[in-house]
């Protein structure tokens, strides 16, 4: 999709909104003036230094353990496009566009800041390429997150220089220097220092960390929905989620999930039902409900202020310029480890943790439904006749394998480390690997919810049937205003209870309307304004 909106990239930070307009909605992008001065004058401190006699690395020297190695003047062009052909070293399955856009953008933005030597001319091409549509190819395999996510960054490099294969903004894959061309752009020749400062970033496992942020906002505000359904659809109650409760535990996350779960079930007809008249408690004999619905806002809030911290991380690493060597803004030129990669793989490695918890319970609540000694009434796997048809019991299996998989991948990637470079690089982050299974881990936290919500509404709609098991049959839906709007939107893809039918494209329409956002802002458009 092609954006109208515009994001300057100069020497000051992008914010997270600007990394997403231009990554996932084609904004485009431009230079600021400011941008094209700091990176003439940094040029210049590297434009004197190219036959000063003493070495300089990745000006006038090897790379990485090759680093000794003194390159004389007349290869300095050839070390350039050496360094991004050998390092264009990628494998597997080629990245979403997403990740790759990123990457550039990213790159853009720490060129931009004037820290890096590289010419104006250089950073105007990544930004033809970003406005043009065109998308390295590049594989999954090849980064271990320091110095930066070499290989992927390469790939982009090896673009810029005409070489390799891109895909165009149809999503055709054609040789880089057929795509550049149609475009319009130049290949660029690289000079002293360029092709070092071009590769040695953080920018794709940050770029990873942003999407999945903004992906992590929508789906926990969807699993305090799936969590309100199964409250609703199983006879819980909603007095544990009272402000006053929460004040006493006031973790930020906790609040914000407990006050959206209370707003969604306010003025539940269902849940009304459940309480005496005299007494205002619950008429069954339980005292309080399961912990998968009793304390989904301490987990979905654990999830929140996780995701705040790597947010905060995210941040800062925004506003970061990341090269090795940096010149200095008084002109020196300076070896340093700022692209390792720990900062980000930590926290792309907790998100992993914390969106498998959220799963975990997910599931929980869902299998609830389907086991006739706990689902207060409700036919065994929600069946419309149990023993003839199964109703969601595979469902919940297809819940619990990808629960069992996000378990798996929460087991961080960044404990590990491989020495690489001849023992001069000798530790590194994973922070790559660690937000390519984020990636995995959030598309099956979204087809979690997606079946719990599915099984959810179903349990609603037979419980507003009576025995026969269809809505409407007893004068309607018997939910909240906020829930009821839910499960309308839902019931607009995929039709209500009745005898065995083929699962599968129920789940993917669910899915689909959980990652567009469909359900939830169907949900958060009907509260009350003060709520919403």
């Amino acid at each position: 999709m092609v954006n109208q909106q515009t994001v300057i990239v100069g020497p000051h930070p992008l914010s997270p909104a600007d990394v997403v307009a231009v990554t996932r909605r084609g904004a485009a992008v431009e230079l600021a003036a400011e941008a094209v001065e700091a990176m003439t004058a940094t040029r210049a401190v590297i434009d004197a230094l190219v036959d000063d006699g003493t070495p300089h690395y990745g000006v006038s020297t090897g790379f990485g353990a090759l680093a000794t190695k003194n390159i004389p003047l007349h290869q300095r062009s050839q070390l350039q496009r050496s360094l991004i052909r050998s390092h264009a070293a990628s494998s597997g399955a080629a990245v979403d566009n997403e990740v790759v856009r990123g990457l550039m953008l990213g790159r853009l933005s720490t060129l931009a800041t004037g820290r890096t030597g590289v010419r104006p001319l250089v950073a105007m091409a990544y930004a033809d390429l970003l406005n043009a549509g065109i998308t390295p190819e590049v594989g999954e395999y090849g980064s271990l997150g320091c110095s930066g996510d070499l290989a992927p960054l390469s790939h982009v490099a090896l673009a810029l220089m005409g070489e390799g294969h891109v895909r165009d903004r149809s999503g055709v894959r054609l040789p880089a220097a057929e795509a550049l061309a149609a475009a319009g752009i130049t290949a660029v020749e690289l000079r002293e220092k360029e092709g070092l400062a071009l590769i040695n970033g953080t920018d794709g496992m940050l770029g990873m960390l942003i999407l999945a942020s903004a992906d992590l906002h929508r789906l926990l505000d969807t699993a305090d929905l799936a969590a309100a359904m199964s409250v609703e659809g199983l006879l819980g109650t909603d007095a544990v989620f009272a402000a006053d409760l929460h004040a006493l535990r006031p973790h930020p996350g906790q609040v914000t999930s407990a006050a959206t779960i209370r707003a969604l079930l306010e003025g539940s007809p269902l849940i009304a039902e459940q309480l005496t008249s005299e007494t205002g408690r619950h008429r069954f004999t339980r005292v309080q409900d399961a912990y998968s619905l009793r304390c989904a806002p301490q987990v979905h809030g654990a999830a929140r202020a996780t995701l705040a911290h790597a947010e905060s991380v995210a941040a800062v690493e925004l506003s970061s310029a990341i090269d090795n060597p940096v010149v200095t803004p008084d002109g020196r030129i300076e070896s340093n480890g700022n692209f390792h990669g720990a900062p980000i793989g930590y926290v792309l490695d907790f998100l992993a943790i914390a969106v498998a918890d959220v799963a975990s319970m997910s599931e929980r609540r869902t299998d609830r439904f389907l086991d006739k000694a706990r689902s207060h009434g409700l036919n065994a796997f929600l069946a419309d006749d149990p023993g003839v048809d199964s109703g969601h019991m595979i469902a919940q299996y297809t819940q619990a394998g990808i629960v069992s998989e996000l378990k798996r991948l929460a087991s961080p990637a960044s404990v590990d480390s491989i020495p690489s470079s001849a023992m001069q690089e000798d530790h590194v982050s994973m922070g790559w690997a660690a937000g390519l299974k984020l990636r995995r881990a959030l598309d099956g936290l979204t087809r979690v919810l997606a079946i719990e919500i599915l099984t959810a509404a179903r349990a609603l709609d037979m419980r507003d049937g009576g025995a026969a098991g269809r809505p409407g049959a007893t004068g309607g839906m018997r939910s909240s205003v906020p829930i009821t709007a839910a499960r309308t939107r839902l019931r607009e893809d995929v039709a209500g209870p009745g005898t065995d039918r083929y699962l599968a494209p129920e789940i993917e329409a669910a899915r689909l309307l959980v990652d567009d956002g469909s359900l939830l802002a169907a949900a958060l458009g009907a509260l009350p304004a003060a709520q919403g």
